[in-house]
């Protein structure tokens, strides 16, 4: 009896043309969904026979309940090595096998960079208004060169955009709770004293921490007040590191200049969410990750996944 493989939420429809499948197509059918199941009974129709399924990142949460009602499962495989929607603990007790791939930390740092100049540059409203034959300049851009980039957290993401912002001629200064001046000091980095220290003085603040309980809720209604009325927020992290009535409220009564969101608590975002129309966000759907380069990565090394998990081996297992 053939093995059932389910791909989750393959948005592009690549997952299939992006790796050599044949080292498993003797024994394991393949089928891609290109749609995302939002509501978990059509998710169980659509994989229960599945004893492997593949999900991207955390566009389809496996908490306990989902495990519980997916006795064949016996193979999770997600992209990348950590992944804060699956319930690692529920996977071992339902005796279901997690396994990760590698993932690079460029794509996510090179669009934080988009959002900041498109931001910067009024890019959506000067390209919108050059398409449909309104004005001509309508926007004044803002200056990156002597402005301050302030990062939440300065992991591999964040110091990749360090990096870059001090190419731009920019004053770089970073936190999180745990930042020593070793690590600030290897990027030429300033290390703010405090959390409070970095929104008040910077005109560009970006995200980069790991979701977790420290981490939830840093920026709410108190941090976004502190910042300057001319500032940017960045958030190409986790949804919840941002309180998000906290952020629309912001947006919408001028607290801040603007943000540029790459992440949602709800993905996909609801057609009718006010983040899609307001005039001072940028905004992509999760597109951090999804280059051709990291793509190539991750859809070979599910392939290697299963692989090995059939043949009694598995690779790169994820535990509670």
């Amino acid at each position: 009896m053939r093995i059932r493989c389910a791909v989750l939420d393959d948005y592009q429809g690549v997952a299939l043309t992006m790796a050599d499948w044949s080292s498993i197509a003797g024994t394991v059918d393949v089928t891609s969904h290109p749609r995302h199941f939002a509501d978990p009974d059509e998710l169980v129709a659509a994989i229960g026979d599945c004893e492997i399924v593949v999900v991207m990142r955390e566009r389809t949460p496996f908490p306990a309940a989902l495990f519980a009602r997916l006795p064949r499962l016996r193979l999770l495989v997600t992209s990348g090595r950590q992944n804060a929607s699956i319930d690692l603990a529920a996977a071992a007790a339902h005796g279901v096998t997690v396994c990760g791939t590698a993932s690079s930390g460029l794509p996510p740092a090179e669009l934080t960079w988009a959002l900041i100049l498109g931001l910067a540059r009024n890019l959506v409203a000067e390209n919108t208004a050059l398409r449909g034959g309104g004005p001509w300049q309508s926007t004044i851009g803002t200056d990156l060169h002597g402005r301050r980039l302030g990062l939440i957290g300065l992991g591999r993401i964040g110091g990749t955009v360090a990096t870059v912002g001090r190419a731009f001629g920019m004053d770089v200064i970073a936190w999180s709770q745990h930042l020593g001046n070793q690590r600030c000091d290897e990027l030429g980095v300033q290390l703010a004293s405090s959390k409070e220290e970095l929104l008040e003085s910077s005109d560009f603040v970006s995200i980069h921490l790991a979701l977790g309980e420290r981490s939830r809720g840093l920026i709410g209604a108190p941090e976004l007040r502190l910042m300057r009325r001319s500032a940017y927020l960045v958030n190409t992290a986790r949804a919840a590191i941002v309180d998000r009535s906290a952020l629309l409220t912001a947006l919408t009564e001028g607290w801040i200049a603007g943000a540029g969101l790459d992440v949602f608590e709800t993905e996909p975002l609801p057609a009718d969410d006010p983040l899609r129309t307001l005039p001072n966000v940028l905004a992509t759907p999760h597109l951090g990750y999804v280059t051709q380069a990291n793509y190539r990565t991750y859809f070979p090394e599910v392939v290697a996944d299963i692989a090995a998990f059939l043949a009694g081996s598995p690779i790169r297992t994820l535990t509670a």
